[in-house]
């Protein structure tokens, strides 16, 4: 080894660095970099507890009657994708935001930001899209908005919904609230979403069909609170995925997570994309899909009962919150080893949702 000093100053990084003066995609990605931006950004300015609960949907007391309330912008490319659209994504998304607090949601708002150009015909398929979803989810859309921009400055349609639900009696569910002991549950195949529109967007053949898990899981938990109201945490896996998920819970409740890689349901055609285009399916998003943190006594009553119902019925363990390493997620590899499943800095599929 020679002991010449580098000179490291005209050194660069292609990944976006933490430091970062301006916005960048990571920021939207879900990732460490969307974490710094709300945590050190956003969260200070609006200075209120509420907001610092970061859950998908914030839980609020109104004149007695517990309410979760969420909102959403969707910015995905393309705008017609294997299993749905943006229309979808607009609805399914608010929906199992306020799920994911045990809420059945009730109204939703919906705002088309439009780009001037666009075919009206287009906008008007993602209009029926949105009502369709609406329906099928049982919410009503209340109230909306429309706005243009300049050519040149939107990819057609962005949407942004938010919805208000009730929350029944005795329901608390949280990240803080992650406990060692609690088993881990996926409802289903991971990684589909994210797939399904890079395959679309790239026009990239895979050999087999691939489509969004896009879907409202609002009786999914119902039918799981029916079981037992003592569920600790519900999250939906989108941005990010699975991974980003899981460490978002661990650090809040401040609590390991430990996973098994073995009981990770990622279909084969989805690994061999992931493979292929050199993706972790953990960091995949999913528009679908829930993970819970359920109280080991309840864990296999609550999982026969998601495998019922039919957006549960790929559900699986996968593993368990512990005492160790509080704050970080690590997976038991199939080769008997450990690795640590930590947040990405920005993110893998660009406008997933």
């Amino acid at each position: 080894m020679s002991d010449t000093t580098l000179d490291l100053s005209g050194w660069t990084c292609p990944a976006p660095l933490r430091d970062q003066p301006v916005v960048v995609m990571g920021h939207g990605g879900g990732g460490a970099l969307s974490a710094e931006l709300v945590d050190h950004l956003f969260a200070p300015a609006y200075g209120n507890e509420i907001m610092g609960g970061l859950a998908d949907s914030a839980a609020l007391n109104l004149g007695g009657v517990r309410l979760a309330f969420s909102t959403d912008s969707y910015v995905v490319r393309p705008l017609f994708f294997p299993g749905g659209s943006i229309g979808d994504l607009a609805v399914n998304g608010t929906v199992n935001d306020l799920a994911m607090s045990g809420a059945r949601a009730a109204y939703l708002s919906c705002a088309f930001i439009l780009e001037e150009g666009t075919d009206l015909s287009t906008v008007g398929r993602v209009a029926r899209a949105v009502g369709a979803a609406a329906e099928m989810a049982g919410v009503t859309v209340a109230t909306g908005d429309t706005k243009v921009v300049d050519a040149g400055h939107g990819d057609g349609v962005y949407i942004n919904t938010s919805g208000i639900g009730l929350i029944p009696d005795g329901v608390d569910i949280r990240p803080q609230r992650a406990t060692p002991g609690d088993v881990v549950i996926v409802s289903g195949p991971i990684g589909m979403h994210g797939v399904a529109i890079m395959s679309v967007r790239e026009g990239i053949e895979f050999g087999v069909d691939i489509s969004s898990d896009t879907a409202p899981l609002g009786g999914l938990v119902e039918t799981m609170l029916g079981v037992t109201a003592d569920l600790h945490v519900l999250r939906d896996p989108t941005r990010g995925g699975v991974a980003t998920t899981l460490n978002e819970i661990a650090s809040a409740s401040g609590t390991g997570v430990v996973i098994t890689e073995h009981d990770l349901p990622v279909p084969e055609p989805v690994a061999n994309a992931c493979g292929f285009l050199g993706l972790d399916p953990l960091y995949v998003a999913n528009e679908g899909r829930l993970v819970a943190f359920v109280p080991r006594q309840h864990a296999d009553a609550v999982l026969a009962a998601m495998r019922a119902h039919p957006l549960g019925a790929g559900a699986v363990a996968i593993g368990e919150c512990v005492t160790e390493h509080p704050g970080m997620v690590v997976s038991r590899t199939r080769f008997g080893g450990t690795r640590v499943v930590d947040l990405p800095i920005g993110e893998q599929l660009p406008r997933i949702c």
